[in-house]
């Protein structure tokens, strides 16, 4: 037996050694042995006081001369001061505007042009939506959440679709956006709040401002995608027929890249949506500024009866758009001056009837119902349920068991081995450049002096992470087996990718109440649609011909599974688990609005008590937890016999 097993030794070590992956652990085992000791000066415990930079100082000086100089210096002055007025009077114009055509035009308008676009059906839905705005009590702050939100759509969709056409157009520019997009949509939504503030202050425009930045990203990469990918053939074609390159573009590109055009509409206008609820935190006013009152009294009442309106025109323009952009849409039967004038005549019957506002007595109130629910709940559901406990026992041994010793595991590591833990799996699935910018990113959270914090917001993407992975892997592989799951799952899973990520925190307080916990719940629900459909979506993709081969040699559906179609979709499950952290950070931040703590507390305590400093260090933070989770899931492509 020696003599057999010797031979299979010698010939499996220089296999071992021949795998990249083994190559690259021992490149890091090397490096960790050479430089532990050179970093040993410095401690091993938690991130190093002397390689820490207190920027407290410097960023209070530069707020203070902000502060100081934004109605003096020229550059407020004669800049941003106009683009802050310009702001203000399009909000203005389009609030009074939406007032102006009253309840009835409004619905009027709304259900025309759903019907130009997408059908009676998606009609019959939007007047149904707005109209359950009113009744919902919520038409005013519906609104100024609707008008801020065509301002911020219509300025992120003429920024994103410049800077797409610049790339489009020029590979290199492409080049050159391509980090910088890429940044910018790993970023949670809380990250953006802090500079406009400096700059603009707490108001409509700062919000506005940050949600252009926050939603132009997806309409550059849409736009820039669609041109470049235009068929050649007809390029030429038109090249052929004499045609300028201006000419080119708005008769061949332009029309070629319609879908792109419009699926980045689509996304950007679900993500201004969702990002013009949390700018409420700097005040937006509207739909968002109500549950955001709401929430921090924990009137789970209230901030459900302000949330649904949220929903619905999420839900109405998510479809309406979808439908545009996929072909699906209904043959133009309506004409645009016939929309207009009915909408002119249902507002001006209304207004000559004395009925513009919402009636008064048309409001149904769900928040009483809702508040006694609630009650119901925490006496009977929230502890002393019976053998299975509570949700706040659920919600208490969740953190005493997984959320404190994750945290408490990781702060007690010393800070290089963090930074190994780093290092190691953005390496394994990306490049050396992957790892490097990874690492450097930990890094620089602790240079900032937020290392703790950090790491305590960490240990909760970490734990929500895990969570979502077992049942969004689950539930999309059950999708991927049976057309009747997937069926089923569909709608539920449309209205969840829908609901602006401010929307999750509602219910989750209600049954778990305030802490770490409900944060991790949030993120969880938020970020598991998209998990389970990248899964579906990767198996059902899986070759064919190569199920077809495990069948033939008699495989059954968990051979299949485990050692078919799982190793086929590696990209696909890679692409899931990056889009699980990217989702789950942004909620988990969103969550110290509701005791989450760390970081995300620390943006809402900067930028409720004016202390600009602690806000702007933990947004960039922030943003350095979200580059480095990016790149450290993020699966980097490989040309054949490239190394990396």
């Amino acid at each position: 037996m020696a003599t057999l097993t010797a031979p299979v030794a010698r010939s499996a070590a220089p296999r071992l050694l021949r795998s990249r992956a083994a190559g690259k652990l021992l490149v890091l085992a090397l490096l960790t042995a050479a430089l532990v000791p050179l970093v040993g000066r410095w401690g091993h415990g938690t991130w190093p006081h002397a390689l820490t930079v207190d920027l407290s100082g410097p960023l209070a000086s530069a707020s203070d001369w902000i502060i100081d100089h934004r109605d003096s210096h020229p550059l407020f002055l004669y800049f941003f001061g106009h683009v802050s007025n310009a702001v203000v009077i399009a909000v203005r114009a389009v609030y009074v505007t939406l007032l102006g055509a009253g309840w009835a035009g409004v619905t009027v308008f709304g259900a025309l042009l759903a019907w130009r676009v997408a059908g009676v059906r998606l009609a019959a839905g939007t007047a149904l939506a707005l109209l359950a705005c009113g009744a919902l009590g919520m038409w005013v702050p519906a609104m100024q959440t609707l008008a801020l939100m065509t301002v911020a759509v219509l300025a992120s969709v003429l920024v994103g679709a410049l800077l797409g056409l610049a790339g489009g157009l020029s590979g290199r520019l492409d080049r050159a956006l391509r980090p910088v997009l890429d940044t910018m949509q790993v970023l949670p939504a809380f990250a953006y709040l802090l500079p406009v503030v400096l700059v603009f202050g707490i108001g409509v425009p700062a919000a506005v401002l940050a949600t252009v930045v926050y939603a132009a990203p997806p309409m550059a990469r849409l736009t820039a995608l669609g041109l470049r990918g235009a068929d050649p053939e007809v390029l030429e074609a038109v090249e052929s027929l004499g045609a300028t390159r201006r000419q080119r573009l708005l008769t061949a590109r332009i029309p070629l890249a319609r879908r792109e055009l419009l699926l980045g509409l689509n996304q950007t206008i679900m993500m201004a949506l969702s990002m013009a609820v949390i700018a409420a935190v700097i005040g937006a006013g509207g739909l968002g500024d109500r549950v955001y009152q709401a929430l921090a009294s924990v009137d789970v009442g209230a901030a459900l009866a302000a949330g649904l309106p949220i929903v619905l025109l999420a839900v109405v323009l998510d479809r309406v758009t979808a439908a545009a952009g996929d072909g699906t849409a209904r043959p133009r039967t309506i004409g645009w001056p016939y929309a207009l004038a009915v909408t002119a005549a249902a507002a001006l019957g209304a207004r000559l009837l004395g009925a513009s506002d919402w009636p008064a007595g048309r409001v149904l109130d769900i928040a009483a119902p809702v508040d006694r629910a609630v009650d119901w709940m925490t006496g009977h559901l929230y502890s002393g349920v019976p053998v299975v406990g509570g949700t706040a026992d659920w919600a208490g041994r969740f953190t005493t068991w997984v959320l404190d010793p994750v945290r408490d595991g990781l702060q007690a590591l010393p800070w290089w081995a963090v930074l190994l833990l780093v290092a190691v799996p953005a390496w394994l699935i990306g490049t050396w450049r992957t790892a490097l910018t990874a690492v450097l990113a930990m890094a620089a959270i602790g240079v900032l002096g937020v290392w703790e914090p950090a790491l305590d917001t960490l240990s909760q993407v970490l734990a929500a992470v895990a969570v979502t992975l077992v049942l969004g892997l689950a539930t999309g592989v059950a999708a991927a087996r049976s057309d009747r799951v997937e069926r089923a799952l569909r709608p539920v899973l449309d209205v969840f990718q829908t609901m602006p990520q401010f929307v999750y925190l509602i219910p989750v307080v209600a049954l778990f109440g305030v802490g770490r916990a409900p944060a991790v719940a949030a993120a969880v629900v938020y970020a598991l649609p998209a998990v389970v459909r990248i899964t579906a979506q990767g198996l059902r993709q899986v070759d064919q011909a190569a199920l077809e081969s495990a069948r033939s040699l008699g495989a059954t559906g968990r051979q299949q599974l485990w050692q078919v179609q799982l190793p086929l979709a590696r990209r696909a499950l890679l692409l899931a688990v990056n889009q699980g952290v990217v989702l789950v950070l942004a909620v988990v931040i969103i969550g110290g609005l509701v005791g989450g703590g760390a970081l995300g507390y620390d943006v809402a305590f900067g930028l409720a008590q004016g202390d600009l400093a602690t806000g702007l260090v933990a947004g960039a933070a922030i943003v350095c937890l979200g580059l480095m989770l990016d790149r450290v899931t993020q699966p980097t492509g490989r040309r054949p016999g490239k190394g990396a």
